[in-house]
């Protein structure tokens, strides 16, 4: 029996502006800081695709995401001064365009999440971004509610989407971060959960082994045409909307 949904957030509630943020940062050192080395790399603008995005950053906390991005593109960091210098001005940018509501809240994610806070599921947030609350605290669920003429008691007009969550865990510095399943594990013990009977929602192969690694089931979002990638990290159930998942089922 499921008694507990542990959501990751970018890709599964919110679409942010990571990638973009990614991808845009990047390729403004390479055009100015580290100019001087781009010919040495395999960079160039058009080689940032949602594909590399996925494989090689989704899931991962910062620093370990801007250090496989700089390998992946084989732009040299002997003594990480450019993980770093990636990670702060990435940072400067998401900060940016999240203040500005240059983001989306899947309304698929809406409405799951609330058909499982009405049955009464426990609910925890689980994300690697330090940047995850900034967004669920901008979502106001009233305005949704009534356009989609859904009645339910614990959503008033000052009800934001970070106040559905029994637990939250996203953005802390975990020792190690997914796959590994630390975090998961982290938000099943705060809601007083077994694993077994927890499921995991995630949009990233690295989330969903770190859910498997974990003993939980794990639902995979594939907003990206990535279901085969979902699939062979093991997720149980792989759909292109939440609203495809049968909540009897689940």
């Amino acid at each position: 029996m499921t008694e507990a949904a542990i959501f990751d957030i970018d890709g599964v509630l919110v679409d942010s502006p990571h990638e973009r943020a990614w991808g845009d940062t990047l390729q403004r050192l390479m055009k100015t800081h580290w100019a001087d080395i781009a010919s040495e790399t395999r960079y160039a603008p058009g080689r940032y695709t949602a594909g590399v995005y996925q494989q090689v950053v989704s899931g991962k906390p910062r620093q370990e995401g801007a250090a496989a991005l700089l390998e992946y593109f084989g732009i040299p960091d002997p003594d990480g001064r450019r993980t770093q210098e990636l990670c702060d001005l990435k940072q400067q940018m998401i900060v940016e365009l999240i203040e500005r509501g240059e983001f989306t809240a899947f309304e698929d994610g809406l409405r799951f999440i609330l058909a499982l806070k009405a049955r009464g599921m426990k609910l925890a947030a689980a994300s690697s971004s330090k940047n995850a609350n900034r967004m669920l605290e901008r979502v106001f669920l009233y305005p949704f509610c009534e356009r989609q003429c859904l009645r339910l008691p614990f959503v008033t007009s000052e009800t934001r989407l970070i106040d559905l969550f029994d637990a939250n865990v996203c953005g802390r510095d975990f020792a190690r971060g997914k796959p590994h399943p630390e975090i998961f594990l982290t938000a099943a013990a705060l809601l007083e959960v077994p694993p077994d009977r927890c499921v995991v929602i995630e949009d990233a192969p690295s989330g969903v082994q770190a859910a498997k690694a974990g003993g939980m089931r794990c639902i995979g979002v594939a907003r990206r045409d990535d279901s085969d990638l979902l699939r062979a990290a093991g997720a149980d159930w792989v759909v292109t909307s939440l609203d495809e998942v049968n909540l009897e089922e689940l």
